[in-house]
């Protein structure tokens, strides 16, 4: 029988199969950031273990940074101590670290591809839950937990059960101003949460074949948002033009080698999935979340549904939104466009063009995070930053910023916030703050219009 293209990339990485039980399985990247190594750190240190393989390690500071004024100390206590002890551990394990301010530095999930650590093929863990990003290059990639951050940096390896294996599989043409966020969301609202629990998600058929790496990225980003381990693409031709010449990518007869090795391992014919499912391209239209999980998404132009159910009642309840309700002229005063999912060059391509010659609505607060310091020099090289100067956007500098509101980039309680970021849980973005997730173009157009508004009427 067939292999997927997960079997073949976790069977060549078993280093060990414990009789009836987990498997050692060998990773091939690590990446760090400064919010949940410095435990694993401390636990080598009681123990006297080293960190094993350090040339195998990329760390950078990204969770915890401030998007302003990166030049100056920073002044956030915990912030501040915790850029100080990423960068005293990586110094002490001679770990490349790409601290604030550096050209490479960024978001983890962003500066790792743009810079051609993350390869097809590759096993990479991060103690972060949107690791599973990296997927789309035909990568396992998936995040753990501070005591297996530790396993990693004393062994290289981890002790895991493998997951079974699911694909998604969407055909068809998507139409104008649909993009890879709202299929994403269109597949969370369907399947919901919980679908992807115990699975390793592959993502098949034209829809993703056509995306580009950034749009592949988005989807294979919230895997997890469906309870996926993580998610993956099968590496073809844009994806070995992406990595090439990348700065950490194999030169040479070296890359074709590597390319002739990529281009076995996309899942064969014959392959059998535990679980399959399939979506029309042509019934994805823009997205927006009105709850608080991203399985709680609509079309913009539909209603909110009429579910009888506890949950879903206070989910409302907190969003302070009606069942039956639809979200097109809902006044909105901040707007994010950023994170992981969403700070990609492309992503502020696509903002840029609907913001061009237009004017931020007053009452809006636009926050323009880019997701490395390479895609905020695109931005300026572009010229992108004057479009958003002169529309009122502000432009900060690289960090998660307000996705998960652990630094200054909050969003006051009771404002709605839509956000290009992952998750819509209660407080997310702030204490008492609301997020409506949407894509880019659904983010730009209701910063200009100060509420939500039908995009597909301006583009049809």
């Amino acid at each position: 029988m067939g292999k997927t293209l997960f079997d073949k990339v976790w069977d060549t990485h078993v280093v060990e199969t414990i009789k009836n039980g987990p498997q050692v399985l060998y990773i091939d990247k690590h990446l760090i950031h400064e919010v949940t190594s410095p435990q694993a750190f401390n636990e080598l240190e009681e123990r006297n273990i080293p960190v094993f393989r350090p040339n195998q390690i990329v760390a950078t500071a990204d969770h915890n940074t401030p998007t302003q004024n990166q030049h100056l100390p920073v002044k956030d206590d915990l912030s501040r101590n915790q850029l100080e002890q990423l960068s005293k551990n990586c110094e002490k394990n001679n770990i490349t670290l790409y601290q604030l301010g550096h050209k490479y530095n960024g978001i983890v999930h962003v500066m790792a591809p743009e810079l051609g650590i993350t390869q097809p093929g590759m096993t990479m863990v991060c103690g972060d839950s949107h690791t599973s990003t990296h997927g789309a290059f035909g990568t396992i990639a998936f995040g753990i937990g501070t005591s297996q951050v530790a396993q990693v940096f004393a062994s290289q390896c981890l002790l895991l059960t493998k997951p079974k294996s699911l694909r998604v599989t969407v055909n068809g043409t998507l139409k104008n101003g649909v993009l890879p966020k709202d299929v994403i969301l269109y597949i969370i609202a369907k399947l919901g949460t919980n679908s992807g629990t115990g699975y390793f998600c592959e993502y098949a058929g034209d829809v993703f074949e056509n995306m580009s790496m950034e749009g592949r990225m988005t989807v294979c980003n919230m895997s997890i948002e469906m309870g996926a381990r993580g998610g993956m693409i099968a590496p073809d031709q844009t994806t070995f033009d992406y990595v090439k010449d990348k700065k950490f990518a194999p030169k040479g007869d070296a890359f074709d080698k590597k390319v002739a090795y990529w281009k076995t391992l996309p899942t064969d014919a014959d392959a059998v999935f535990d679980k399959e499912y399939t979506f029309g391209a042509q019934d994805i239209e823009p997205m927006v979340t009105y709850g608080t999980n991203p399985g709680m998404g609509i079309k913009v132009t539909e209603n909110i549904p009429t579910i009888n159910d506890a949950s879903f009642e206070k989910s409302l309840q907190y969003m302070d939104f009606k069942k039956g309700e639809s979200l097109i002229n809902k006044p909105i005063n901040y707007v994010f466009i950023g994170s992981c999912t969403n700070s990609r060059i492309e992503d502020f391509r696509v903002a840029a063009n609907y913001i061009k010659g237009k004017q931020k609505a007053a009452n809006v607060t636009a926050w323009l995070v880019p997701g490395s310091k390479q895609v905020e020099a695109q931005i300026i090289k572009e010229g992108l930053k004057d479009v958003f100067d002169a529309a009122g956007f502000q432009l900060r500098q690289p960090g998660c910023s307000a996705c998960l509101a652990m630094n200054d980039d909050k969003i006051p309680q009771g404002e709605y916030c839509v956000s290009t970021s992952n998750r819509n849980f209660e407080g997310r973005q702030g204490q008492g703050s609301r997020t409506i997730l949407a894509s880019p173009l659904v983010a730009a157009a209701t910063a200009i219009e100060g509420k939500i508004v039908d995009i597909t009427k301006q583009l049809n």
